[in-house]
């Protein structure tokens, strides 16, 4: 019975990704079989009539340590075979030497496929699930890995399993640096690369949560927000520019609603209802959270709703003409400037100036700004109260010195 047997080392396919995946191919009495070793690379890094990956980065070195690995495996399971004195088949070899235990091994997940997968998921729960910021979000988290791991790992992906803590250490020192990310930012995109790896360690498909040690710390940033007196300028400014004229109306009805871009611009009809006090509300679903909002509507952003009320492009499903977030914020920063307002201004800084100046600043108690923001806890609310903590703090020092000027106490006796 004719029992060698001739084995190589190949690649298959690389249109996605221009990655080509691993293959070992067995020939044993003319019969050939084939299978995926769970590795991929790039097809200018291979040398095909060695069948080993070309260089010696640490990555060519582990791939082709690899090989032999299973080179060596596929002769033991051979004479295993052969001592069994049975007849056995190239397909009976290779499913030998994957046993159940050695193919789940070889089987391994590659970590940016893992978070493509997450991704599409995501992408087609967009508008029920997820908002397209978020979506958005998690495309450009994974850009980051990818970019990281060609230029710390000089490959195109790595195994699941070879994240580890040096890996997001480095990751952080990579956004920080390379990419020039703010602190808050680079810990939100590690954030969002953790919730890649959590699913890889619910589904067994490493061992261990390499994010057990690591710890999220950002770091408390000051909101801006318009004073008094700037919402003032704004409002009275005659804008002759119907589409700046346009968005200064939208900005300013978000700082007498709180209400997000995002839900400014799903605002629709339905969502206006008259309350149990005789006057209309806005009862919406935050498109980010999905908590409720329920916000009555104040004089100057009932005259902005009547105002558009007829335009063309206001209907059941839209209450306000709102354009793109892009071209908000480009056109809010040139009202900005008309207004001589110097503060660097996006739709979001209005949600801000609600929660501070027209409502906490003129009392309302905070527990009901908090439902009107639809915040999940009262402890996100408390920041706008610290920020007015510091507005006290500033407008008691000015007054100090305005009491010095005009000597008071300096007399009094104690």
């Amino acid at each position: 019975m004719e029992t060698n047997f001739f084995h190589i080392f190949y690649l298959r396919g690389g249109i996605k990704n221009n990655l080509s995946s691993i293959y070992l191919r067995v020939t044993l009495r003319g019969k050939r079989a084939a299978a995926s070793l769970g590795r991929k690379i790039t097809a200018d890094l291979w040398n095909s009539s060695a069948g080993r990956v070309k260089g010696n980065t640490e990555k060519a070195k582990v791939l082709n340590r690899y090989l032999s690995k299973i080179e060596n495996d596929l002769y033991l399971t051979h004479q295993k075979l052969l001592e069994k004195g049975t007849k056995f088949s190239a397909q009976d070899l290779i499913d030998a030497l994957l046993g159940k235990d050695k193919k789940e091994e070889i089987q391994e997940k590659m970590l940016l496929e893992i978070f493509q997968e997450h991704n599409d998921r995501v992408n087609r729960l967009v508008g029920k699930d997820f908002a397209a910021g978020t979506a958005e979000r998690y495309r450009t988290a994974k850009k980051h890995v990818a970019e990281y791991i060609k230029k710390e790992y000089k490959t195109s992906d790595i195994p699941v399993k070879d994240v580890n803590h040096k890996f997001i250490t480095g990751f952080e020192y990579y956004l920080k640096t390379e990419r020039n990310c703010a602190h808050n930012s680079a810990i939100k995109y590690i954030v969002n690369f953790k919730k890649i790896i959590r699913i890889a360690f619910s589904n067994e498909w490493i061992s261990k949560d390499p994010f057990q040690n690591w710890k999220a710390k950002l770091k408390v940033v000051d909101r801006e927000f318009l004073t008094e007196d700037e919402l003032q300028v704004m409002i009275a400014k005659e804008i002759k520019n119907e589409r700046l004229s346009l968005v200064k109306d939208i900005f300013t009805f978000s700082c007498f609603t709180g209400l997000c871009y995002a839900d400014v611009k799903k605002l629709s009809k339905k969502e206006v209802v008259v309350g149990f006090d005789g006057n209309r509300w806005i009862k919406t679903n935050r498109t980010k959270t999905k908590t409720r909002s329920s916000i009555p509507i104040l004089p100057t952003a009932e005259a902005i709703l009547k105002k558009y009320a007829s335009h063309p492009e206001v209907n059941e499903k839209h209450l306000l003409p709102v354009l793109s977030n892009q071209k908000m914020n480009a056109y809010i920063k040139e009202i900005a400037d008309l207004c001589g307002i110097n503060k660097n201004l996006t739709f979001h800084l209005a949600r801000h100036t609600f929660a501070t100046t027209v409502t906490l600043s003129n009392g309302v108690p905070i527990e009901s700004v908090s439902k009107m923001l639809g915040h999940k806890n009262l402890q996100t609310t408390q920041h706008y109260a610290k920020i007015l903590d510091r507005k006290i703090s500033d407008d008691m020092a000015v007054l100090r010195e305005r009491l010095g000027a005009k000597n008071f106490g300096k007399n009094a006796k104690g």
